[in-house]
């Protein structure tokens, strides 16, 4: 609560709302693609909130939060941008036995879903469940079991059905193309760690929706127009490639990785100056650094060689913006990721300081 008090922009309803939002959003299934269910529960969240609510035509979500500043109506707007789209995999074929050989959805190790649990969603809307599993999943049958490279073919999901042929599975109603999401495994310690696969980035889009409560709970005056993107492809190269001709400054809020010469922790709001597309724009950068010291935000400066995000595909895509890119620290992402509630609490608290 110290670190709260000394924060003059920030309130502590909207860490608690952020807070709330995540753990619900975490547990609806959306691979990159298929997010449908997730935007359409952060929409009637946006709309108690009394914001708007609309759906670019490959299935972005767009807020609007106009500007209460009359004098500035030639002012071009900020957008915010995160992503509800998580890794995940498809069907890629039903085999003779039974088990399904999956293609992946975005860049995780094959190791890293080993035994996890899963969800196959059929396209009648029903759903199956199984566990993902090496080819040679047992040491007491094979030799190799242990040494044997995990990779895509040769791994393969096990049904929670009785099923011993592809026409078992067939009869089920799964075919080629079927989504399938991984088990989240939400968990907070009483200590504040927060704990789940998918934390990139719907640790992003729920600090977003914070964003959206204090300036709501607050009525905050805006000088320029914002518009929040929600992307359902980021997670495969393309989110936020195409946005509103009406932007020319965009902040993208995802996860700050943690790991071998990076200084971000899993308590800090990470800004990153550069990922693997290039440096993000010099003076934004500066500005968030400023905002950072002067209200006492614990927040690191990292370089990410092998990143993207929304921002560097909006500017891949040939918009004439200034771009920057912050978000809280998440250890082993892409796997079974960690982030702390203060992450939270300091992305909050500069992004509501960048915004004002």
């Amino acid at each position: 609560m110290d670190r709260i008090s000394e924060v003059e922009f920030i309130v502590e309803s909207a860490l608690n709302y952020t807070k709330q939002i995540l753990e619900k959003i975490i547990d609806i299934p959306s691979p990159s693609g298929y997010c449908r269910n997730v935007l359409d529960y952060i929409a009637s969240e946006v709309k108690e909130l009394g914001f708007s609510f609309d759906m670019t035509a490959k299935g972005n979500g767009l807020i609007y939060i106009p500007q209460n500043d009359s004098n500035n109506n030639n002012e071009k707007g900020i957008l915010l941008t995160a992503h509800v789209d998580t890794l995940g995999a498809m069907v890629r074929s039903i085999k003779a036995d039974g088990k399904i050989r999956m293609t992946s959805i975005g860049g995780f190790m094959m190791q890293s879903v080993e035994g996890e649990y899963c969800t196959i969603h059929m396209r009648n809307q029903k759903t199956v469940t199984g566990t993902i599993l090496s080819t040679k999943p047992s040491v007491h049958v094979y030799n190799d079991a242990r040494s044997m490279e995990r990779t895509e073919d040769l791994m393969e999901i096990r049904l929670d059905e009785s099923v011993t042929s592809k026409e078992d599975v067939q009869a089920l109603g799964i075919t080629v193309g079927d989504y399938i999401s991984f088990d989240p495994r939400y968990s907070v310690s009483k200590s504040g760690y927060i704990k789940s696969r998918h934390l990139d980035d719907k640790a992003g889009v729920a600090i977003l929706m914070g964003f959206l409560h204090y300036i709501h709970e607050n009525q905050v005056s805006l000088s320029r127009d914002v518009t929040i993107m929600l992307s359902t492809y980021e997670e495969v190269g393309h989110g936020s490639s195409y946005i509103p001709m009406t932007i020319d400054t965009l902040l993208a809020i995802d996860m700050g990785a943690i790991g071998d010469d990076l200084t971000c922790t899993e308590k800090d709001v990470s800004i990153c100056v550069k990922d693997g597309r290039g440096p993000y724009d010099y003076g934004m950068v500066n500005e968030l650094i400023n905002i950072a010291q002067t209200h006492k935000i614990s927040y690191a400066l990292d370089i990410y060689p092998y990143y993207s995000s929304d921002a560097s595909a909006a500017l891949s895509g040939g918009h004439d913006i200034k771009a920057a890119l912050i978000g809280p620290g998440v250890h082993a992402s892409h796997t079974l990721e960690r982030t702390h509630e203060d992450a939270l609490r300091n992305t909050l608290q500069l992004l509501i300081g960048y915004v004002k």
